[in-house]
């Protein structure tokens, strides 16, 4: 098996990560969902899935594209993609189907209507160049649409609950010190652009909740980060103790009657030429 270039994935794919990938899918559903409706994915459409994961973003766009359509999903990560694959058997989602490469490299015999993706050019060096090698699959006139996060939003919606905020933070600060584009979302506009695009229609969603499947996201995330917080020197010591950490954090915003976000989502489409 051909070896793909490497880079740093800080979440990296363990079974705890998978689990809490499709806990979160849940919560960003909905959102997703009306933003490649407003894009104008539907029935039909043959579709790229930038970094797939274990398969909720291709697997909602294949509910959009319908039996007539068709949503080939591309992921790195053998793991993920086992995962992916028995997911979708389970699902009875035919009209999927997932590739392992490298997401410059992608390689296929026709083009696409339309290239999604989620979380994943935040994590790419490249980022610019991956739209353009994407862009080059497509069809005339065909979609770019993509949902980043916005970090900053995140950070600094929640003051008033002061251990939400302390996870909040650390999330935030070893994101930037394994280099990760923690505004990406907003940097959308630009990027595309620089990949030869139009300027994208843009818009923010933050997802707000309150039960305890919601406001368990950041005790996820920061249990996810604890080795590379250790490789990257952040402390979790405002935290606490980690094992007690899930509850603290509920009964912080069950005792202010607050709702919480998890990561905000900037979503960005536009069209290719249609000539």
């Amino acid at each position: 098996m051909n070896e793909l270039p490497s880079f740093d994935y800080l979440l990296g794919s363990d079974d705890a990560e998978h689990e809490r990938l499709i806990r979160q899918a849940r919560h960003f559903a909905p959102f997703t969902e009306r933003f490649f409706r407003e894009a104008g994915i539907g029935p039909g459409q043959r579709v790229l899935d930038l970094g797939s994961g274990v398969g909720d973003v291709t697997m909602l766009v294949g509910k959009l594209v319908g039996p007539s359509g068709e949503v080939v999903g591309i992921e790195r990560d053998e793991r993920s993609l086992a995962l992916a694959r028995a997911r979708a058997k389970e699902a009875r989602q035919r009209n999927v189907s997932f590739l392992r490469s490298d997401v410059t490299q992608i390689s296929t015999n026709r083009p696409f209507d339309a290239v999604v993706g989620r979380f994943i050019l935040q994590f790419l060096p490249h980022p610019v160049g991956v739209l353009r090698s994407a862009v080059q699959l497509l069809n005339p006139g065909g979609i770019v649409a993509f949902q980043e996060p916005s970090f900053a939003a995140f950070v600094h919606l929640c003051p008033h609950l002061p251990l939400w905020s302390a996870g909040a933070a650390l999330i935030h600060e070893t994101g930037r010190r394994a280099g990760v584009h923690l505004e990406m979302g907003f940097a959308l506009h630009k990027m595309f652009q620089e990949a030869g695009l139009p300027p994208p229609k843009m818009h923010l969603d933050v997802p707000l909740g309150s039960d305890p499947d919601f406001t368990r996201w950041v005790y996820d995330v920061i249990r996810t980060l604890v080795p590379r917080m250790q490789e990257l020197n952040v402390s979790a010591e405002p935290l606490g103790d980690l094992a007690t950490l899930r509850e603290r954090l509920h009964q912080e915003i069950v005792s202010a009657n607050a709702v919480v976000p998890v990561l905000p989502l900037v979503g960005a489409w536009t069209h290719t030429s249609a000539t």
